[in-house]
């Protein structure tokens, strides 16, 4: 009966902190595919709490109607890959959101605080 699980941000509801989860169950299914969506991401930063903007709800509804893989967003899973994670439907076990960090050289940091060094020799003089 499960049909989707949608991650949400964290501290959307109030005296909440945690991210939340929407469960979307369907009576009359008729495929055994459960879509992930991490719509974690997706929201409007507020002092207290923060809130969906109606482009969030609607990138999140336009992803459940058309169920598809979207890169980093969401995932369409069949029951064997669900069972291959224990029933475990934690979205980060679907969805891959990890952001490669980009390289640092450290050759030109070296440089960069060499030259900085220098300069405050020359300033402390």
């Amino acid at each position: 009966l499960l049909d989707a699980v949608i991650g949400l941000p964290e501290k959307l509801f109030f005296g909440t902190g945690i991210p939340a989860a929407i469960l979307v169950f369907r009576k009359s299914k008729n495929n055994d595919k459960v879509l992930f969506i991490d719509a974690s991401r997706e929201y409007k930063d507020g002092k207290n709490q923060n809130a969906l903007t109606d482009d969030n709800i609607a990138k999140i509804v336009a992803t459940y109607e058309v169920r598809e893989d979207v890169e980093k967003y969401a995932h369409l899973a069949n029951v064997d890959e669900i069972k291959e994670n224990d029933y475990n439907l934690n979205i980060p076990r679907y969805v891959d959101t990890f952001e490669e960090e980009e390289e640092i050289d450290l050759m030109a940091v070296r440089a960069e605080r060499q030259k900085l060094k220098k300069e405050l020799k020359k300033v402390c003089k």
